[in-house]
């Protein structure tokens, strides 16, 4: 028998429980080395169906299965699944684990499958490419996908990319996503925030940042826009580009410098803070526009 592909990553294990369905563009189908299918199209019994033990999705919406269930009973399987035959009698399912899923809840006793031959290492490499291209993925689902490819398949990511038809680039700002906090990748999930979002906050260090900025993103509906601002913003605090305000910083307590970076998180602009001594100082909050002033007055909830 084939060497068993290896065991998923723990990142994957420990993320797995909590993610769901988001739909994602559908790309053009990649080229899969494989070994050709055994049989015809045919029925086989519901019954037969072993779940796929390299599945890449671990949640799927009650009612979404429910109303594609309707829809089965209606108009019948137009999709084929796909499986890997293990006996005379016994089946192993590739993609498909909706349609599979729903053709319970509809009462089938059989559904049409493509039949292929595949060891393990194979039919992980089918299952994921397969799931990411014709099934609604959510965003981190498609990067722990991609990540599995990479880790667990030993793809580079330019063969990756080919693969799945997606441009390097495109397959780099998945991955990154995981370096989010399981929080944000859960937001992200259930669609609080978007993609443009999420990648405006990997591009701060700072995991507690990171956070507070998340939740002023879902508390005040902010902008993939407005986050990016809020992002600006704050790098011109935290990586010295204002020579004045770095050197006014390092004046400061420590406790201060980290007021000072939270208020220039909450305000959206690079907020200056001066330690005059017995307790008192002076806080600078900058504007760039009359517009920008309201905004700021909006926050301080003077208008």
């Amino acid at each position: 028998m084939a060497k068993t592909a290896k065991k998923r990553n723990a990142l994957g294990r420990g993320l797995g429980a909590l993610l769901g369905d988001t739909p994602v563009a559908k790309s053009k189908p990649a080229k899969i080395s494989v070994s050709p299918v055994s049989e015809a199209i045919g029925e086989i019994s519901v019954n037969a169906i072993e779940a796929n033990p390299f599945q890449p999705r671990t949640y799927f919406d009650k009612e979404a299965l429910e109303e594609l269930a309707e829809s089965i009973k209606t108009q019948g399987i137009i999709q084929p699944i796909t499986v890997r035959k293990l006996s005379d009698k016994k089946y192993q399912l590739i993609s498909g684990e909706r349609r599979l899923q729903a053709s319970k809840l509809a009462g089938l006793k059989a559904i049409p499958a493509y039949i292929r031959t595949a060891n393990d290492q194979q039919m992980l490499e089918m299952a994921l490419i397969e799931n990411i291209q014709r099934e609604n993925l959510n965003a981190i689902e498609i990067a722990l996908s991609y990540q599995r490819l990479l880790s667990e398949c030993d793809l580079k990511q330019e063969e990756l990319g080919d693969r799945v038809g997606k441009k390097r680039a495109t397959v780099n700002n998945y991955l990154r996503l995981l370096k989010l906090p399981p929080d944000i990748q859960i937001g992200l999930r259930d669609k609080k925030i978007s993609m443009g979002h999420a990648r405006a906050l990997i591009t701060i260090e700072s995991v507690d940042i990171q956070l507070d900025i998340y939740g002023r993103i879902i508390k005040e509906d902010l902008s993939v826009r407005k986050t990016e601002g809020i992002v600006r913003a704050l790098s011109l605090v935290t990586t010295g580009e204002d020579e004045s305000a770095t050197k006014r910083s390092n004046e400061l307590s420590y406790g201060m410098q980290q007021m000072q970076t939270t208020l220039s998180s909450h305000f959206g602009t690079k907020i200056a803070l001066t330690e005059k001594g017995g307790g008192k100082g002076e806080m600078k909050i900058p504007y760039n526009s009359t517009a920008d002033l309201n905004r700021i007055l909006e926050i301080l909830g003077i208008i």
